[in-house]
């Protein structure tokens, strides 16, 4: 993984939700004519009620304890620096290229990136440039898969929700029809309201929290994976016997073009 980082505000997050939370206020107090319309306890409750039982049913209880712990991360900013793990790889990569293994076991002492702690040991170890890169991706791949599996969590419930949306218009027409003949305003109107407001619950919780939620998660991981990946190509060509220059240069080169792949892709935080 990524060395450990500062993490401060996200501000794109904080923008988000102001702005989500201006949008329901703009509709229920001024695209409404009565406010109260859009408060509806029953539909809401067969809305979140259904998405989380789903939930339940669909993923182990450990990783719905994961996914909402990784909540928390969209609200913080993760101030990676690739520079600094390329900066740390140039440097051994002088060190084993003199031989000079002692030295390489300080320095791998003062690294706090365990990623890339493994790697250097790895190096000192003689292990073979397959081993290493075979253990390196696995861990590439458990991050990329554990992480993975948190985002499609809000996904998911990103897709039931507008389906309970649903469920709960059925309901509410189902009981306007049962009562349509006797002509009761007031009860064919308040399953009307059910038979709306739930749609509208299931579209703002899936379009305004869940899958914006694992849209950031996902670009998290990218920039995690994204960091791992390039201390993967220097340790392997510090293992290879790479010159300094040659891997300095490579480690550049990799940061720069990943860096405007994921800028052209998709927008910064």
């Amino acid at each position: 993984m990524a060395s450990p980082a500062k993490s401060a505000i996200n501000y794109s997050t904080a923008l988000g939700v102001i702005f989500s939370i201006s949008l329901v206020l703009f509709i229920v107090l001024y695209a409404a004519n009565d406010p109260s319309t859009f408060l509806n306890l029953n539909g809401f409750i067969i809305v979140c009620a259904g998405t989380i039982a789903a939930a339940f049913l669909s993923y182990p209880l450990r990783d719905i304890k994961q996914g909402i712990k990784s909540i928390k991360l969209i609200f913080l900013y993760e101030s990676l620096n690739p520079q600094k793990e390329a900066d740390e790889i140039t440097a051994v990569a002088k060190m084993w290229f003199q031989r000079d293994s002692v030295a390489i076991e300080n320095v791998i002492e003062t690294i706090n990136n365990p990623y890339l702690k493994t790697g250097f040991q790895l190096i000192v170890d003689k292990t073979p440039v397959d081993d290493i890169l075979a253990l390196l991706k696995w861990r590439i791949a458990r991050l990329r898969a554990k992480e993975k599996a948190e985002s499609n969590i809000f996904y998911s419930l990103a897709s039931y929700a507008p389906a309970f949306g649903m469920l709960g218009t059925l309901v509410g027409l189902i009981n306007m029809l049962q009562i349509i003949e006797i002509r009761d305003i007031s009860a064919i109107t308040s399953n009307m309201a059910v038979a709306l407001i739930t749609t509208f619950y299931g579209l703002l919780l899936a379009n305004l929290i869940f899958n914006p939620i694992a849209v950031k998660l996902e670009r998290r991981t990218e920039q995690r994976i994204m960091i791992m990946s390039m201390v993967m190509e220097g340790i392997t060509l510090i293992a290879d016997r790479r010159t300094p220059s040659f891997v300095r240069e490579t480690l550049k080169s990799f940061i720069a073009t990943h860096d405007d792949e994921l800028k052209t892709k998709k927008y910064d935080d």
